[in-house]
């Protein structure tokens, strides 16, 4: 039998020197977690004060603090880092007979360890400054407690009754609905005029071909909500011959980057070079033949003066600034040629526009209008619109060879199908104008914000799908117009608002949506609100304000204003 003496083996004991240098290791990780500490919490922007965040930040005494305290920390960084050097110096003199590999080897989680915990440290810092970037704004726990959002959020204010809001639809906003008959009748014609004109004066071997306009926008549905009445025109145009534009939409073609999702490309190329064609255009036949189909008078010209004139540099895509000038010019020599028929004059509203048009009369009355060259897709009504005018899903400045699609035709021609199955005098065109009226003020009171007349239009078509038709009765408009609120206030705390049309499988298939969008990706409009994180809080912001004065403006106006007089506003809805 063995000993107990044996049983039990003894430990081998720890050299003084190891004790040492763990116990000046110990030290040296604190200071690294308090410094990485100390860094994260004095340049966090929570120890400045929050009350006139947008003010402060932007001054130059809190950028000079900054720079004092990053100099500050820079130097208490590089001291702390001169003693743990010499602490480190001292440890390794009295270790020389320990070579560098035993000595890492004999203790290598100390300094992984304390370098890690500073790694977590610093992430867990800089996630929750993330979140809290985010917005801190209120969450929602069920669709149910949504009705009491606007009382609660906004300390008790409400919207008017529904005697309120009548007298001021009728007062304010029934006369501009009734004056755009004869508005839409004047520019029309007008219009109709120039594009002829534009038509003689282009060449026909050389310049794009237009074709008839086609009215869109509020003027056209019937919403518009304050003067100035500018009309909103898109206007076809085709290569001529023997070009032919090629389609390439984000869901159809490999040549879109995901991320231009709502965009197209257009390439001009020649009508024969994708076909089999007649073999006399790619043989040469000789000067004693000629081929039984095509003489030499029919065969096509090589014209190289689209390509040239309106692609983008060294490629074939059609570019969208290049087509605005060339369409400013054409509109410039149609207007030379007819103005001696007209007593008035005519001038560009905006340079940055293809035909944002004014006319200016003797007597000082102005119009306004816009013309837009527009490419149609395919044999649809879905048409890659060159330039937006004031108010836009574009989201921002993109590429000049990025063509946005609009379905601006389709929504007129579902406002008008859906309104044939509404009680009469429905009210979701009256929620609308309400809606853009308040928010036109309040751009006015606070400046231009990301959120456009055509979000909230998206939002009207949307309820209209998922109500009742009797729920759109004219007795009904105080609740429409609550919920359009509130649906806007969580698409916008949700920073998800969808496209209509792009990815909604639900729509009745007399309107002729072409099945490629429909069975497309929904496409958020708020998606540019994830990364531009300033907008979207002054446009959360805005519309929180507009909320708060909603009753104060409709009181406002509905006691002060006479019938029919109603200041114009800076922003024009599409």
């Amino acid at each position: 039998m063995k000993s107990a003496h044996t049983a039990f083996l003894p430990l081998p004991s720890m050299s003084m020197q190891e004790k040492r240098r763990r116990v000046s290791a110990m030290p040296a990780g604190i200071f690294r977690v308090c410094l990485v500490v100390i860094t994260a919490i004095v340049n966090h922007p929570l120890l400045f004060p929050k009350e006139n965040v947008t003010v402060l930040e932007d001054t130059q005494e809190v950028l000079q603090k900054m720079k004092e305290r990053e100099e500050n920390l820079r130097l208490e960084e590089y001291k702390l880092e001169q003693e743990i050097a010499m602490q480190e110096a001292l440890t390794k003199s009295s270790e020389k007979a320990i070579g560098t590999e035993e000595q890492y080897n004999q203790d290598p989680l100390s300094w992984n360890f304390w370098t890690a915990l500073s790694m977590v440290v610093f992430l867990l810092i800089e996630f929750w400054r993330q979140d809290y970037q985010e917005g801190n704004w209120q969450d929602y726990a069920n669709e149910e407690d949504e009705i009491s959002v606007l009382g609660k959020a906004f300390k008790g204010v409400i919207l008017p009754d529904k005697a309120t809001l009548a007298n001021f639809y009728e007062r304010c906003l029934q006369t501009v609905t009734g004056d755009i008959a004869r508005n839409r009748e004047l520019v029309e014609g007008f219009a109709d005029d120039l594009l002829e004109a534009l038509r003689s004066v282009c060449n026909r071997d050389a310049d794009m071909e237009v074709e008839e306009s086609i009215g869109i926008g509020s003027m056209y549905e019937n919403w518009r909500a304050h003067k100035p009445l500018a009309c909103d025109f898109i206007v076809p145009f085709t290569p001529p011959e023997p070009y032919c534009f090629q389609l390439e939409s984000w869901c159809s073609g490999e040549t879109v980057p995901p991320d231009k999702q709502g965009y197209g490309m257009i390439q001009i190329c020649r009508v024969d070079e994708n076909s089999v064609g007649c073999i006399c255009d790619k043989t040469k036949l000789g000067e004693d033949l000629l081929c039984l189909l095509h003489s030499k008078m029919s065969q096509p010209s090589q014209n190289h003066h689209v390509e040239d004139l309106l692609c983008y540099k060294d490629t074939r895509y059609l570019d969208s600034d290049q087509v605005m000038t060339w369409f400013q010019v054409a509109l410039t020599k149609a207007w030379n040629k007819i103005s001696h028929k007209y007593e008035f004059n005519l001038t560009f509203n905006l340079l940055d526009a293809p035909g944002a048009l004014k006319i200016k009369f003797r007597s000082g009355k102005t119009i306004a209008f816009n013309l837009t060259p527009v490419v149609q897709y395919a044999d649809s009504d879905v048409y890659f619109i060159s330039h937006f005018p004031c108010s836009s899903p574009a989201e921002g400045h993109t590429s000049t060879i990025h063509w946005f699609l609009t379905f601006a035709v389709y929504e007129k021609r579902y406002i008008q199908f859906i309104s044939k199955t509404l009680p009469a005098n429905s009210c979701h065109l009256s929620c609308l104008q309400i809606l853009s009226f308040l928010h036109g003020k309040q751009c006015n009171l606070t400046g231009a914000s990301s959120l456009t007349n055509y979000h909230l239009k998206t939002a009207m078509l949307h309820l209209l799908q998922t109500h009742p038709c009797s729920d759109w009765a004219s007795a009904q408009l105080e609740a429409r117009l609550q919920d359009m609120l509130k649906f806007l206030e969580k698409s916008l705390q949700e920073k998800r608002l969808y496209h209509f049309f792009i990815g909604n499988r639900n729509l009745p298939e007399e309107l002729g949506i072409p099945v490629e969008f429909q069975k497309a990706e929904p496409l958020n409009l708020f998606r540019p609100f994830v990364l531009q994180r300033s907008a979207y809080r002054k446009t959360l912001d805005m519309f929180h304000e507009m909320l708060k004065n909603t009753s104060t403006l409709i009181n406002e106006y509905t006691m002060h204003v006479p019938n029919g007089q109603v200041t114009s506003l800076n922003k024009e809805p599409l």
